[in-house]
């Protein structure tokens, strides 16, 4: 039928164009004769009907052949001689001194920051609760596990921070991994520095926001950013807008210039989720944190959180904030909702250890003796750069020269680390990057300070890191 049509049509305009190549020409004819052959064209493709290949079933042994043949996805990737790495395993506590392998060791690895690790009073304190409310929760906070100990705690933290509430968690990354999402949502947006640790990194991934990331504790790149965020998203009154920080950066040691980020904040209108795990009892006067050092008031901090499991020597985290902060997140707060509550025991324990810090500040001041010294013996290892702020309790040294492989950097410092525990029975941390850890900073080594390191404890980790790290780095070149 269609060729049908097609052979008529041809005959018309091939009498339509004889008579008017008489009137118009030959050139005007042959236009006209194109035109109306596309047409035809495109009219007889429409009218095909599309074909489709038939379907053939297949024999039962073709099957067998193309099920041989399939090779499935690996439930994981090979694993690399690097990957079978052993850390030294601990056999006593994790206090300024331990035992490996029947060895005693200086412990620069564990975040003892006020040496409470073993303190008499805590212990009492948490035997004392196991004997009355055993190891366990069994539920979590929204049924069945919620204690008395809990509330004493929130009570206690928000008292001693100047928040209007708190809120417990049963695991210290908890804090920030459940509160990020629990306040940011698809559509909001988030700007966080580069650098910030892997629990942050993946409550932003579930919050499911638009992230943005500034450079590494500048605070110029800071303002540009919420600039940009500003002018851009002028008119979205429904967008809720954060900026998340580390107070001291646990892949830095540099301390968050925090009177500026509220500055800007203010300016911009931003809202503020501030991570204190690392300055929680070590900065300020009484052991407060950022905000005490700064001495700006917490209210001015959206959400104060922080791991108990440094300075409190126990384990868990909190949140602190602006009124409302604890209601939301008993409600969202999945690490709150979906886990089994902190076990009374380490609640008592940290509520003990809180009134430690408050009734004994010179913990606090002889921490940031410790430091002080620290900082200035390590202040020259030829080959090794300190990156942290003067007043961390994060001791961290970066290659001086990069390998300009991350694999290779790696493995220098890992060859120093070794050496140091195995010559000279100093524990320190070559800090590892995992495949989902996405911080954007070098890699280092890593010495944690604690109240209790004594002065020849001190000396002896920065004589062995200068003795050791010249030793591997000058056969480097």
């Amino acid at each position: 039928m269609a060729l049908a049509v097609l052979n008529t049509a041809l005959e018309w305009v091939t009498m339509a164009l004889s008579a008017r190549a008489v009137v118009c020409g030959t050139y005007v004819g042959a236009h006209l004769f194109v035109e109306v052959l596309l047409l035809l064209v495109g009219l007889l493709l429409l009218s095909r009907k599309s074909s489709k290949p038939r379907k053939r079933k297949l024999k039962p042994k073709e099957i067998d052949d193309l099920c041989d043949q399939w090779v499935p996805e690996p439930l994981f990737p090979p694993i690399t001689k690097e990957m079978l790495y052993e850390p030294p395993v601990l056999e006593s506590a994790a206090g300024p001194h331990a035992i490996i392998n029947g060895r005693e060791i200086i412990n620069f690895a564990s975040a003892n920051y006020l040496g409470l690790i073993g303190h008499e009073k805590l212990l009492e304190t948490c035997t004392a609760a196991i004997e009355k409310y055993g190891v366990g929760s069994s539920s979590s906070r929204g049924f069945y596990g919620t204690f008395d100990v809990h509330l004493d705690f929130e009570a206690k933290v928000s008292k001693f921070l100047g928040t209007a509430d708190a809120i417990l968690y049963s695991y210290g990354l908890c804090a920030m991994f459940s509160a990020i999402p629990a306040f940011s949502r698809k559509g909001d947006i988030v700007v966080v520095d580069e650098g910030v640790h892997w629990g942050i990194q993946n409550g932003l991934c579930l919050s499911k926001s638009t992230v943005v990331y500034f450079k590494h504790n500048d605070m110029d790149s800071l303002r540009q950013t919420l600039e940009n965020i500003t002018k851009k998203h002028k008119r979205d009154k429904k967008m809720r807008r954060y900026i998340v920080v580390e107070a001291i950066y646990q892949n830095s040691g540099q301390i968050a210039p925090l009177d500026e980020i509220i500055r800007l904040k203010e300016k911009h209108r931003f809202r503020v989720l501030l991570d204190e795990s690392n300055s929680f009892g070590v900065l300020g006067s009484s052991g407060k944190g950022l905000t005490e050092y700064f001495g700006i008031q917490a209210e001015k901090v959206d959400i104060i959180a922080a791991a108990m499991g440094h300075a409190l020597a126990t384990e868990g985290g909190f949140c602190a904030g602006i009124a409302g902060t604890e209601i939301h997140q008993r409600l969202t707060g999945a690490g709150y909702a979906f886990s089994a509550s902190l076990p009374p025991y380490l609640a008592s324990g940290a509520t003990k250890a809180l009134e430690i810090l408050e009734e004994n500040t010179n913990l606090v001041t002889k921490l940031k003796h410790n430091i002080a010294q620290l900082w200035e013996e390590v202040s020259d290892i030829p080959g090794l750069t300190p990156t942290n702020s003067a007043e961390s309790p994060i001791i961290y040294l970066k290659l001086e020269k990069s390998t300009g492989s991350i694999e290779n950097d790696r493995r220098l410092l890992e060859n120093i680390a070794q050496r140091v525990l195995e010559e000279d029975g100093v524990l320190v941390v070559a800090s590892k990057r995992s495949k989902v850890d996405g911080c954007r900073l070098p890699l280092g080594i890593k010495l944690f300070v604690s109240a209790s390191h004594s002065e020849s404890d001190l000396r002896k980790a920065a004589g062995s890191l200068k003795r050791v790290g010249a030793s591997v780095l000058s056969g480097r070149n």
